[in-house]
């Protein structure tokens, strides 16, 4: 699993001496003012943020969703990372931890099941100020300075546009027919179906593929999952961006202006058109770190934050993620 942010496009590669685990700073508004949730931990008699360690074969986002509705028994899709601790549980055993802001919605709060546990003893809601005197561990406070970060820019409320190079297809040398029908390997449906967990935990309704069948088949799983049909357009296959009739442009420009959250399945070729077009289309000055985004590895994806309600803010940050399969 990989992190890319938009400042400097830092990339973080898992340890195998560490231990590796995801939360996210929960949040939503009570007649108009912000409120954060914390959990009371029965064991530990302490106050935090919710979280908890990556299970074998999942990626840090699916980590992060699941151990909150653990945890709270809430629902929720990832916003924009706020940060990463990192701390010792003993000599030489380090312990990492990514954080996302993520909005509870009314709907998904009602549907809580919580009740206090041998693990946790309590929730509570609060704010950011009471948040900084009940937090009991130094480094929470600094996910709560990202995340407070994102507050005073008016960029806490945001939606992701999320680029996916398309899973493991068969090689063009061994396949006869055209390049569009070239199929998935079984290494290749294994990723499609280890990244459906990943893509839905940043609440994708959308699904816009290339024509091209390994693109269609990468995104099946998940259209299956959402029970969705998925758009299919030619405008980002790698056909029509060889011979000059790709579009990134106006794909795009109607993800942008709908302000819904959406996966783009398409080629590595393809990709830089894709964040170059997102760039503009939101005013953000290029750089670098929008080649490091379109350098996938295939079955990896990169998901571009936008503001939902600060259109000129361009886009927030870029974060990568990388299956292991």
């Amino acid at each position: 699993m990989t992190l890319r942010s938009a400042e400097g496009a830092t990339e973080i590669v898992q340890d195998d001496k560490a231990v590796y685990a995801a939360g996210a700073v929960v949040w939503r508004l009570v007649d108009g003012k912000l409120r954060v949730l914390l959990i009371h931990r029965t064991k530990y008699r302490d106050v935090t943020l919710p979280k908890g360690k990556v299970d074998p074969g999942e990626m840090l986002a699916q980590t992060a969703v699941r151990e909150v509705f653990e945890e709270t028994g809430i629902r929720v899709a990832l916003g924009v990372p706020v940060g990463v601790s990192r701390y010792f549980m003993r000599p030489k055993r380090q312990k990492v931890v990514h954080y996302w802001a993520a909005e509870a919605t009314e709907e998904a709060i009602r549907n809580s099941a919580f009740v206090p546990n041998h693990e946790i003893s309590g929730l509570e809601w609060v704010s950011v100020k009471k948040a900084r005197k009940c937090l009991s561990y130094p480094v929470d406070l600094e996910i709560l300075d990202g995340f407070e970060k994102l507050v005073d820019d008016g960029i806490l409320r945001t939606f992701p546009i999320i680029a996916l190079r398309h899973a493991k297809a068969v090689g063009r040398s061994d396949w006869e027919m055209s390049d569009a029908s070239r199929v998935l390997t079984e290494r290749g449906k294994k990723q499609a179906a280890a990244i459906v967990a990943p893509l839905l935990a940043f609440g994708v309704r959308k699904i816009i593929t290339s024509d091209a069948v390994r693109c269609v088949q990468t995104i099946t799983p998940l259209a299956k999952a959402l029970d969705r049909k998925p758009v299919q357009t030619e405008l980002i296959s790698q056909d029509a961006w060889e011979d000059g009739r790709s579009d990134a442009r106006m794909v795009i420009g109607k993800r942008v202006r709908t302000g819904k959250p959406a996966v783009l399945c398409s080629h590595g070729p393809v990709l830089p058109d894709i964040f170059s077009e997102l760039a503009l289309a939101t005013g953000t000055m290029p750089g670098s770190y929008l080649g490091s985004a379109s350098a996938l590895e295939v079955a990896a994806f990169s998901v571009a934050h936008l503001s939902a309600t600060n259109p000129g803010s361009g886009i927030i940050s870029i974060e990568t993620h990388v299956p292991k399969v």
